[in-house]
């Protein structure tokens, strides 16, 4: 299980790479998270950060129907949600790399 203190700084930078990938819902997000190892973490702390995202510029929400309940609320990532997502890929390569070092 990762600490959730490691998770804080790179939680976001996750987000926008799944987002990335497609047009995606907060929950299916939460899901491929799962997928990806990140197990432990809840709807309840990605939601914040998409509204922090949307808010701040770096993804696009639309409501859309769903086909099972009430409409959705999908995203997908603006251009300077693409420009942070490879700002924080590149510091994460440096961070990864100063710790192999160290260890």
């Amino acid at each position: 299980m990762i600490p959730s203190q490691m998770l804080k700084g790179t939680l976001e930078g996750c987000i926008l790479k799944v987002i990335s990938q497609k047009e995606t819902y907060g929950y299916e997000i939460s899901e491929k998270l799962r997928e990806y190892g990140f197990s432990n973490i809840s709807e309840g702390t990605i939601y914040p950060l998409l509204l922090r995202l949307e808010k701040n510029g770096l993804i696009i929400a639309q409501y859309r129907e769903s086909p099972v309940g009430p409409k959705r609320k999908y995203f997908s990532l603006a251009q300077a949600g693409k420009e942070e997502m490879d700002r924080f890929y590149s510091s994460w390569i440096e961070l990864k790399n100063a710790i192999n070092k160290l260890f």
